[in-house]
């Protein structure tokens, strides 16, 4: 049986969301977390206008074979639906590799996943005592920081992305982050400069410009070395 994946929208072609490789990225519907720098806040809810059929995704994805190399589960969070399982391995048995963006929310799931993902881009928002004031959500910094704990005894390759802004990860609270992120085992750490623009929070404003003048535009990344 086809699984009903709910499905917000496709990037048909991407060199950006899974290294080294061409890849379509899928944004799934629904997230718990309500993150106040979140650019998709139209994914958050689990229904919404504009929802393409799992059957549609499945004949674009038929049409790129041996073009792509890859497929990317994105969001919201891809992992807070229970069809995710099945629709990963449709697109594997299709030759695809399947990479996962996930905020960590969910460690029992991605754990039951990494089996079928080829790489995982692990959101790390802050130390986990900050994350309340960052997703609304009580204890969500102890799950992401244990889907990290997961990822790390895992032979799954990965990358952890930190998103900066100023004023909710100070230079500061950034250097006691990624210390902390490299005692934890991660390897492979990427900062990305906030884009307030379309933030779910439209106080936040813009960010400080002379700490953004330290990381580099768009979605390029700065590399930290573990």
């Amino acid at each position: 049986m086809a699984p009903a994946l709910r499905v917000g929208g496709i990037t048909p072609l991407t060199t950006i969301d899974y290294p080294g490789e061409l890849a379509a990225v899928v944004f799934c519907r629904g997230c718990p977390w309500r993150c106040r720098y979140c650019h998709n806040g139209h994914l958050l809810e689990a229904g919404g206008a504009g929802e393409v059929p799992w059957p549609e995704v499945m004949r674009f994805l038929e049409r790129r074979r041996g073009l792509l190399d890859a497929v990317v589960f994105s969001g919201g969070e891809p992992l807070a639906q229970h069809q995710l399982p099945a629709a990963m391995a449709a697109v594997k048995a299709r030759g695809f590799k399947v990479g996962l963006h996930t905020s960590g929310c969910y460690p029992e799931r991605l754990q039951r996943v990494l089996p079928l993902t080829d790489w995982v881009g692990l959101d790390i928002k802050a130390l986990a005592e900050d994350y309340p004031a960052l997703t609304g959500v009580p204890a969500s910094g102890e799950r992401a920081w244990q889907s990290l704990e997961l990822l790390v005894a895992s032979t799954t390759p990965h990358e952890v992305r930190v998103t900066v802004h100023s004023t909710l990860l100070p230079p500061h609270r950034l250097q006691a982050l990624t210390d902390r992120l490299i005692r934890a085992g991660a390897t492979d750490i990427a900062l990305q400069k906030c884009d307030p623009s379309h933030a779910l929070d439209p106080t936040l404003g813009a960010t400080d410009e002379a700490w953004a003048a330290r990381l580099p535009e768009g979605k390029e990344e700065v590399a930290v070395r573990g």
